[in-house]
């Protein structure tokens, strides 16, 4: 499966997952078009709709920092001019490198690839650099190794931004991403107890059940409702001054906003993470510290 503009140019690709499209990704991109153009080629990436892990240990829980369709549109937005979609696939996976290049290079018309300076594929991933260069010359192709990345002397990684959001460290996630981190989701019934406070809440349920969910705690969010953006706070946790129990909720309130929006999606974008998901005596003081939360995240937002 090909999106993007299809074009009867030889490509220059390079392979990866991509889950979140960070700064590290978005450098081997850049090097990918950069050789495309001085070719004459077309810029392509080849990736997964699913982590390649999931396949290969069906009781693998992936946290993913996009969906499939986010990646694809941050890819796009990152100049790929053609991302192509492979399925993994148990007999993908038993693949010898060489093969899977010649895979690429016959069904694809891959004739460059750029390889990730840490990035090996085939079975096993057994093969390295100096293997791809020999299997090159036999079929004719080019292998290049791109350049590494470093943000301020760090090694930018998908799982390092997954430990950053994992412990609430928005600021720090935002800027190995290069953006705000997203969740999308459908509004959906809930306990109705933030109207009572003065608060109402829009109850989020993710559209990816893979999808990250930040660490519990009270988030300076935008909101996104069609084609309009509000400041919001976010709540993330199991409620315990209302003693939710076991479920997990994702709760948001939007600034300056009063419309029924059940059933209808929502995005929000997480700026920052203001304070703990902490248990109050009683509904009074849920509300003052409420009061309290607004105050300050109107002034981050602003």
């Amino acid at each position: 499966m090909k999106t993007g503009g299809i074009s009867s140019k030889s490509l220059v690709a390079t392979i990866g997952f991509f889950d979140g499209v960070h700064l590290g990704h978005r450098f081997l991109i850049s090097q990918v078009n950069e050789v495309a153009r001085s070719r004459g080629y077309a810029s392509a990436v080849v990736t997964f709709p699913e982590h390649p892990r999931k396949v290969m240990q069906p009781d693998f829980a992936p946290r993913l920092l996009n969906t499939c369709e986010e990646k694809l549109s941050l890819l796009a937005a990152a100049g790929v001019q053609q991302t192509i979609m492979l399925p993994f696939t148990k007999e993908l996976a038993a693949l010898s490198a060489r093969d899977f290049m010649q895979l690429l290079q016959r069904d694809y018309k891959v004739q460059a690839l750029l390889i990730g300076h840490d990035h090996r594929f085939g079975h096993n991933r057994s093969e390295g650099f100096d293997d791809y260069l020999n299997y090159a010359k036999e079929l004719g192709m080019e292998v290049l190794l791109a350049r590494a990345y470093l943000y301020k002397d760090i090694k930018v990684s998908s799982s390092k931004i997954r430990h950053h959001l994992l412990q609430g460290e928005m600021k720090e996630a935002t800027a190995l991403l290069g953006y705000e981190y997203v969740l999308q989701g459908t509004v959906v019934g809930g306990y109705r107890v933030g109207r009572r406070l003065g608060y109402p809440t829009a109850n989020i349920r993710p559209d990816s059940p893979e999808k990250l969910i930040p660490c519990d705690g009270v988030y300076a969010v935008r909101v996104q409702l069609g084609a309009s953006v509000y400041g919001g706070m976010l709540s993330i946790g199991y409620r315990p001054t209302l003693g939710n129990g076991p479920d997990r909720s994702i709760e948001v309130h939007i600034f300056d906003f009063h419309e029924d929006i059940y059933d209808c999606p929502i995005r929000l974008s997480f700026v920052a993470r203001t304070r703990d998901d902490l248990k109050f005596d009683t509904l009074e003081e849920l509300k003052e510290r409420l009061q309290q939360d607004e105050k300050e995240i109107r002034a981050i937002l602003c």
